[in-house]
This record gives structure tokens, C-alpha cells and sequence, in this order.
């Protein structure tokens, strides 16, 4: 598979359109890389992006099942459908590699409708199985990657991540915390960085390929810095750093390898 197959370059520009931070973190990566991570973050735009198309729930429901059914023809072996994400995911993952994108379409589940998290444990699964799962089936398909590594830094790129999203979960009448108090908000973001930190202490025992899957998160640190000494600044959808900042960090950490 090179860049080469319309289906490919398809895949890259859908990314490009709808997840740049990945589509820059992707680029960042050796081309060995881009050619399997490509087709797994363009079959997770489609994934993330099905429950807000559309304001019926059975359609969006219809979506999702569409996607579970793809997966599990390329979990069983056989010739998936011809699709212009399925076709290329089919050469990147492998049944297990399948099946975390399959757990991962079933906890999108919650973003078809208002209803809150049932608890601490239910945010968790939610932020494991769409982050984490994301990021396990990526480092797998690249090379050998320690599962309890890559769920410690997938759930605080995840959650980084969801806690920029914030503001526009709000305004889509969603119920996003189970507690939004600033001091709750802090504690979340300080737990993530807790994760961030052993993750990293443990990067030895990710191969040398499947880092590339992790650079994805370049940005999750600051971000969860800030959210746990500033957490009035999730509301106000004021995280982050400026462009320049945040492409010098994922030229540091790429060339480094030290995600």
C-alpha cells in the first residue's frame, strides 16, 4: 500500500479536513507509518463524526452499526466491502486490532443522545474505548506496544482532548461532566497527568515504530497543565497554545521519539 492508491490519499485528506492535529501528527511520522495510520484515523473521523450528521437517532444508530458491520468483516479475515476507508483499514488492522475499533463505535453510542454518565466508571470506559482504543489499535498495527503504556497516555490524549471539546458539548445541549466544578475539572486534568507521567516513564516498552502512533497526543501535557491550574479556562474554551508553539512541540517530540 503506498500513497499511490486514491483510496490512501483519500483517507489522508479526509483526515487532513476533519482531525488536523492528527493529520500533523501523522505527517510527522516515518512514511512506513502513514500508510496504516491514515486509514485507521479516517475510519475514526467517520466513527466520531456519525452521531452528529444527522438529529434522528435511528439514522445515527444506523451509522454506527454500518461501521460495526465493516469491522467485523475485517475481523474475520475474509474480503471486507469495497469502501474507500474500509478498503485500505482491511490491509492495516488485524482481528483484535478490529475489534478495539468495534468497542470504540459502540461507545459513541452515548454521543447519539443527552443523556448523562452514569458514573465515574462509565466516563472512564468512554474515554478507554474511544482514546485508548484508538491509539492500542494504531501502536499494534505499527509494532509490539505494552497495552497498560499505551491506556495510560491514550486516556490523558483523550481526555485533553474532551476537555476541549467542552464548550461545544454544552451548546449541543450534552451533559459532558459528571461534576463541572472548577475543583472537579482540576482533579480530573491532575489524575490525566498522573497517567501521563508513568506512561512516559515506561516508553521503553513501546517498539520504536509504534511510538509513531502516540505522537497524536503531542499536545495532551499543556493542555492538562493548564486545566488543572487554570480549570475556569475549560469553560471558556481557552485551552491550548498558539499554532507556533504547538507545531514546535510535535517537531521536538517527533524527532526526539519522546512523546
Amino acid at each position: 500500500m503506498s500513497f499511490d492508491d486514491p483510496d490512501l490519499s483519500g483517507c489522508a485528506a479526509l483526515v487532513q479536513r476533519a482531525d488536523p492535529d492528527r493529520f500533523l501528527a501523522t505527517m510527522a511520522a516515518p512514511l512506513s507509518a502513514r500508510v496504516v495510520l491514515f486509514p485507521i484515523y479516517a475510519c475514526n473521523v467517520e466513527i466520531a463524526r456519525a452521531p452528529w450528521v444527522t438529529k434522528e437517532p435511528m439514522i445515527a444508530e444506523m451509522r454506527l452499526q454500518w461501521w460495526r458491520d465493516a469491522l467485523e468483516e475485517i475481523a474475520a479475515g475474509g474480503k471486507a466491502r469495497r469502501h474507500e476507508v474500509v478498503s485500505p483499514l482491511s490491509r492495516a488492522l488485524d482481528k483484535a486490532g478490529a475489534e478495539l475499533l468495534d468497542k470504540l463505535v459502540q461507545a459513541r453510542r452515548w454521543d447519539i443522545y443527552s443523556d448523562p454518565f452514569e458514573d465515574a466508571a462509565h466516563f472512564e470506559d468512554y474515554l478507554q474505548s474511544t482514546s485508548s482504543n484508538l491509539m492500542l489499535a494504531a501502536a499494534r498495527a505499527l509494532g509490539p506496544a505494552d497495552e497498560d503504556v499505551v491506556r495510560d497516555f491514550g486516556y490523558a490524549a483523550g481526555l485533553a482532548n474532551y476537555l476541549c471539546a467542552i464548550p461545544a458539548l454544552e451548546q449541543a445541549k450534552r451533559v459532558p461532566l459528571l461534576d463541572g466544578r472548577p475543583e472537579a475539572v482540576s482533579g480530573l486534568a491532575q489524575n490525566a497527568l498522573i497517567r501521563l507521567k508513568r506512561a512516559r516513564a515506561n516508553r521503553a516498552r513501546l517498539s520504536a515504530p509504534a511510538r509513531s502512533a502516540l505522537l497524536s497526543g503531542w499536545t495532551a501535557g499543556a493542555i492538562l497543565k493548564q486545566a488543572a491550574s487554570e480549570p475556569d479556562r475549560v469553560l471558556a474554551g481557552a485551552l491550548g497554545k498558539s499554532p507556533f508553539a504547538r507545531k514546535f512541540g510535535l517537531m521536538v517530540r517527533a524527532t526526539s521519539g519522546r512523546w
